[in-house]
């Protein structure tokens, strides 16, 4: 106490100098306001070191000195950050309410300086402290205060922590320096550039704000988490919308491409999802803005295919069929308006086009065992008119908007089928795929059937040789072509046997198409072609000439009436791939037979070759008078391939398709069907007239009609086998079983015959037997002998 009372007297006219004086422990300032300036040696010392670094003129800077003691002081005591901290708080809102801007600066270069030096568990209250500071200058309306606020956050980010502090939360952080984006302050300079900190400008001096803003958001992207990618993407999608930036969607894409390089490749479906369901929330709006989303999935997925798409396969594309249908609906409604319709058909045309583009890209990156799947996928929402569940909904579009999203689906299967090649033409074309593609061929629509032909082009074609068959033409050496092919493998014959029946006799169907274009009659060509050189063994072979001589019979015929552009072209068809499957087999008296029929024409009927098809003009009124000579002959083939070793004998059968469902699939009747319809309503109508009763409704009839509904169907469906059966099964197999039964039926006449040879039936007279040397008779009744089977009636 005795020292305490040793005072110092301070002259009265300075009252602003600090004096110190010497209590035994350490020096403390003194200011000299009477009694009460001894109050200030009671301060805490943290706080009189922090006083100490404001000078008085905010203009002459931090004091340094003072500001190396309290850095000192704070590492060394770090349990006194947080009191620090807080006090420079206060003072630092002290100042920017009173607009003392000139020591806010003094106080964010202490708490720089304070944050980069101390590294301790006691951080995070000082970080507390730093993040109200900040916040508070951010709030200011000075642009000013605004930017320094930023840079001391940037400062902050940069900071490794050993481990992270999850009770913070930034939310506030995140709206303002959104809000700060959109600033429209009057200084340029400082609504631009000066968003940058110094270490940035000084780094990079011609670094503008966009290329900081995408490094800032890669950096942010590529930290995102799975359970937090949402929270990532939500916002740019929010963004487009508010800001209408789907059309033109160059900043969209840009931004989905940025997004999608920087995230881990794990989550990319993630991504994807997003956009599917945003386009699914926008799926009313303006075509534009559908077509936009549509892209920005495009470059998407051509991203994301090339890692890892997880899950979000078939959603995407059961989302893209779906607003495919709802684009051919709005195109259809909107067709008939008043205002606009001619624009917004375009619009919607642009947008069909992106969902295909889409899909195809989509399918085409796909490993195979994928895209097969897609495939099917695809193949089962094509509308047909008997399609079951599966098929996609169209009806209250009407007929014409049923075709419209059969043309749209075949064209994303094509560009899905592009470059597919399966190890086996069996797996390329499944029975669950094959005859709904080929029930779509025989449609009455040029255009259906051309897209069917290209898919199948894609799938049959596993060495790429269809762009050098492209165009009809007769090619004077098919060895030019270079043709790839290898042997047809035991998958390959199996298929061949138990489905090209099938494949035949849709060629031959699509060649009788009145409506059949020079695009029709080119994809038919590569189509005999592929098959020969993927398929073709000598059996195979034989087969096709069987066709090709059937196809031209059907031109020369004529049953079907068909226009004579339409049998010009199909003799031309023939001529082409004659030409070319006699060159693959390289059987010269084929060869010979075939050039001396093209020369033929060359010189009498040039009209009937592929080079003049092309023009619609010079072509006959008639093809009645045409020479055998023009033509190619049956028995003069047979004889040639006999020489080259070729078992003949069935091709003396001529080719005739078998009529199955799928005419009754594509709407056509046949004369059989029509006839069987007039008995069938001649049948009732002679009932109905004899019998005029009323018969009485009972639960019994109802219940024989139930029943014998269901033997008609039960019939039908076993003579539906049976004709199946014997169209697609092998001629081995037929062969095989219709010996078996006819052993059978020659076991049992053997077995009856054995019977009544070597034991004859018993006679009333009796029978005679020799017993000791004495003959005796012994006599039966009729009712008791017995009589084989066969024989009682």
């Amino acid at each position: 106490m005795y020292r305490m009372r040793r005072y110092i007297q301070v002259p009265r006219a300075e009252p602003e100098q600090v004096y110190r004086f010497n209590t035994g422990w350490e020096s403390r300032p003194l200011l000299s306001c009477g009694i009460c300036g001894c109050c200030g040696a009671f301060r805490p010392r943290y706080k009189r070191l922090v006083d100490n670094i404001f000078p008085e003129d905010p203009k002459d800077g931090l004091v340094k000195a003072d500001m190396e003691k309290l850095t000192f002081y704070a590492v060394s005591a770090p349990d006194k950050l947080d009191r620090i901290g807080k006090y420079l708080a206060e003072r630092l809102s002290r100042d920017v309410v009173r607009h003392r801007y000139g020591y806010v600066f003094i106080a964010m270069e202490a708490l720089d300086q304070l944050l980069m030096a101390c590294h301790s568990q006691s951080i995070n209250l000082f970080v507390e402290s730093f993040l109200q500071m900040v916040a508070k200058l951010l709030e200011s309306g000075e642009p000013e205060l605004q930017i320094l606020g930023s840079n001391s956050f940037v400062k902050f980010a940069n900071i490794e922590e050993d481990t992270a502090s999850y009770h913070r939360r930034y939310d506030f952080f995140v709206s303002q320096f959104s809000a700060m984006c959109h600033s429209y302050i009057d200084d340029l300079e400082s609504r631009t550039h000066e968003h940058n900190p110094p270490s940035v400008r000084s780094a990079d001096k011609d670094e503008d704000p966009a290329a900081l803003a995408e490094s800032c958001f890669r950096e942010l992207l590529g930290r995102a988490a799975y359970g937090n990618m949402n929270n990532a993407i939500r916002p740019v999608l929010v963004h487009l919308d508010n800001h209408q930036l789907w059309d033109p969607n160059a900043f969209a894409v840009s931004c989905f491409k940025i997004t999608m390089y920087s995230i881990q490749a794990q989550h990319s479906h993630h991504v994807i999802q997003q956009i599917l369901r945003h386009l699914d929330t926008h799926n009313k709006d303006s075509p534009r803005v559908r077509a936009g989303i549509v892209q920005v999935l495009l470059e998407t997925v051509a991203i994301a295919a090339k890692g890892s798409i997880g899950p979000t396969v078939l959603e995407v594309f059961n989302t893209l069929l779906k607003h495919l249908r709802l684009s051919v609906d709005f195109e259809l409604s909107n067709e008939h308006s008043s205002t606009g319709a001619l624009s917004t058909s375009n619009d919607e045309k642009v947008v069909q086009d992106t969902i295909i583009q889409t899909i195809g890209f989509f399918g085409s990156s796909l490993p195979d065992y994928q895209r097969s799947e897609i495939i099917m996928f695809i193949m089962g929402k094509v509308p047909t008119f008997d399609a079951g569940s599966h098929a996609l909904d169209s009806s209250h579009s009407g007929e014409r908007g049923t075709r419209t999203i059969q043309v749209m689906l075949l064209r994303s299967l094509l560009m899905v089928t592009s470059g597919y090649k399966a190890k086996s033409i069996a797996a390329a074309l499944p029975s669950p795929f094959l005859e709904p593609i080929l029930s779509v061929s025989l449609m009455e629509d040029s255009e259906l059937r051309q897209l069917v032909l290209l898919i199948l082009h894609n799938l049959i074609d596993r060495h790429e040789n269809k762009a050098k068959l492209k165009g009809m033409r007769i090619i004077p050496d098919v060895s030019a072509l270079k043709i790839k092919r290898d042997k047809s493998s035991k998958q390959d014959i199996s298929f061949m046997k138990k489905q090209g029946q099938q494949l035949y006799r849709h060629i031959y169907m699509g060649c009788k198409e009145d409506d059949n274009e020079q695009k029709n009659f080119e994809s038919l060509f590569v189509a005999l072609s592929l098959i020969t050189i993927e398929l073709a063994n000598d059996e195979v072979i034989i087969d096709l000439i069987r066709l090709a001589l059937g196809i031209q019979d059907l031109a020369v015929s004529n049953e079907d009436n068909l226009p004579v552009y339409n049998r010009c072209a199909i003799l031309a068809l023939v001529a082409a791939y004659l030409n070319f499957l006699s060159q693959m087999i390289a059987a010269p008296a084929f060869c010979q037979h075939v050039n001396k029929v093209i020369e033929v024409r060359n010189k009498e009927a040039p009209y009937l070759l592929p080079e003049y098809i092309r023009e619609k003009y010079g072509l006959p009124k008639t093809l009645e008078t045409q020479d055998k000579s023009c033509l190619f002959l049956q028995n003069k083939i047979a004889d040639a391939l006999a020489g080259s070793g070729y078992n003949v004998d069935r091709l003396s059968v001529p080719y005739v398709p078998q009529p199955t469902d799928e005419d009754r699939i594509s709407r056509r009747k046949s004369i059989v069907d029509t006839v069987s319809i007039q008995v069938d309503l001649l049948g009732v109508s002679v009932q109905q007239d004899k019998t005029k009763m009323v018969e009485e409704i009972t639960f019994e009839t109802l219940k024989k009609a139930i029943d014998s509904q269901n033997l008609e169907e039960q019939e039908r469906e076993k003579r539906r086998q049976v004709i199946e059966k014997f169209q697609k099964a092998p001629f081995e197999e037929i062969a095989a079983q219709c010996e078996s039964k006819s052993n059978l039926l020659h076991d049992k006449l053997t077995e009856i015959f054995e019977l009544t040879i070597s034991r004859p039936p018993p006679s009333p007279s009796g029978s005679m037997s020799v017993a000791a040397g004495h003959v005796q008779y012994h006599s039966i009744p009729v009712y008791e002998m017995k009589f084989p089977d066969l024989c009682v009636y």
